[in-house]
């Protein structure tokens, strides 16, 4: 069998490999899905994933995460809950010929948000269903589908008789949905490559920037009574209220200044406040005496955390003054989770860009285009791009509902995306052929 150089692949041959592994891929996608990932519940999801990658002859690090090692670098943010159990997941390929070509990072997270209550779905979140083409389940399309579209283009590679001519890693992470900690714990573990490639849900198009977000806590203290003496006591869930209001303020002057933006400019409302979760009172017929409100903030690239967090602190306090509560017992600002700042591609990605616009139309035809999207809420690329010098984008399947009830993924754009990707490593990191015997 001839060489294959990187800018010759076998395209015929690869759409045929990965053609003919479509039901076995959709299956483990299937098996993928109902495993239920949630936050701090994501152990026996990356079982299933180190298990794959070891019946498939990658080198296997499986490893839990400690957060001092973590909590000095950059992107680095808090986490509120037990993290005791955190797993990273690395596969890495070594080429068994020449290594000659570009080393490839492939990642994909496999924590899940809450799925709400079960009886708001159409079929149970965990049960993944196929119905016209689309395969339902929470995770299905973020970004199960995507992780597993990386896996099979490269069983696809292998299977026409071929391995990459380059190192490859793909990575299983966690956090990406509350601190992107899983994609920073595999940068301070030393994995590094010329490209990341994340196959988030982007609809066959690319995200080329994306907004910085950040969490924070709002936590008001009032003074409990009976409510029929509601007067004499300060209601903290209506304090709560009042601050959220001046942060709306604030959402709306944020966005006023992204109108003139370079990048953002032509996206309506960009950044977006969303108070996501409240708790607070104790009994209906008592003033509720506190009031936690988890918050999130979108900010967009180039803005400064630490100036965007003293806004916000600011604008709390501010609001606070104005509250004939408030002014004398003083709300707290906490900051968790997400501490993010926006990415936006550099020319360093253009190598990767021309090589996956390439790809496209070796499938698609000379006309295949590449369309370009700005994000308005954020991925793991930022940590790759900002911080380490390695370019990243995203790039995945047709998706919906994610983050809603019902969730879903299309089929037909995970099949074509995984031979998007096929053609992709073979172009990036270039071919050599299988030895005799290797697996």
């Amino acid at each position: 069998m001839p060489d294959i150089l990187s800018d010759t692949p076998p395209t015929e041959t690869l759409i045929a490999a990965v053609d003919t592994a479509l039901d076995a891929q959709m299956r483990f996608l299937a098996d993928f899905v109902a495993i239920p990932s949630r936050r701090f519940e994501e152990g026996p999801a990356q079982d299933f994933i180190a298990d794959a990658l070891q019946m498939r002859g990658y080198e296997v690090d499986d490893w839990s995460i400690d957060l001092k090692e973590l909590e000095a670098l950059p992107g680095f943010g808090p986490i509120e809950g037990d993290f005791s159990r955190a797993r990273s997941v690395v596969g890495t390929h070594r080429p068994q010929g020449p290594a000659r070509g570009r080393s490839l990072i492939l990642q994909g997270h496999l924590d899940v948000v809450p799925e709400g209550p079960a009886e708001m779905w159409a079929t149970p979140p965990f049960t993944p269903v196929i119905r016209d083409g689309w395969m339902h389940g929470r995770g299905a399309g973020d970004m199960k589908a995507g992780t597993v579209a990386a896996l099979f283009a490269l069983d696809a590679i292998r299977a026409a008789g071929y391995e990459p001519a380059a190192r490859v890693h793909l990575q299983s992470v966690i956090e990406e949905e509350s601190t992107g900690l899983g994609a920073l714990s595999t940068l301070q573990r030393g994995y590094r490559a010329d490209l990341c490639v994340i196959p988030e849900p982007t609809g066959l198009g690319l995200y080329h920037a994306q907004v910085g977000v950040l969490w924070f806590k709002l936590r008001v203290r009032g003074r409990p009574t009976h409510v029929a003496n509601a007067g004499e006591g300060s209601n903290a869930i209506l304090a709560a209220y009042h601050l959220l209001q001046a942060l709306q303020g604030l959402e709306a002057e944020w966005n006023a200044r992204a109108a003139d933006d370079m990048v953002y400019g032509s996206v309506h409302h960009p950044l977006n406040l969303n108070a996501g979760k409240i708790a607070g009172g104790d009994w209906a017929s008592s003033v509720p005496a506190w009031c936690d409100v988890d918050c999130r903030m979108g900010l967009l690239p180039g803005w400064s955390l630490e100036d965007c967090k003293a806004r916000i602190a600011a604008c709390v306090a501010e609001a606070a003054r104005d509250h004939p509560f408030l002014a004398n017992n003083l709300p707290e600002v906490i900051w968790n989770g997400f501490q993010a700042e926006g990415y936006v591609l550099g020319e360093d990605a253009q190598p990767g860009l021309d090589t996956l616009q390439a790809a496209l139309r070796d499938l698609q035809g000379p006309d295949a285009g590449l369309e370009k999207h700005c994000s308005t809420a954020l991925t793991d690329t930022r940590f790759y791009g900002l911080y380490y010098g390695i370019p990243a984008f995203c790039f995945g399947p047709r998706a919906e509902q994610i983050h809603g009830f019902d969730e879903r993924v299309e089929l037909a754009s995970v099949a074509e995306v995984t031979r998007i990707f096929a053609q992709f490593i073979a172009r990036w990191c270039g071919l050599n052929p299988l030895k005799t015997g290797a697996t």
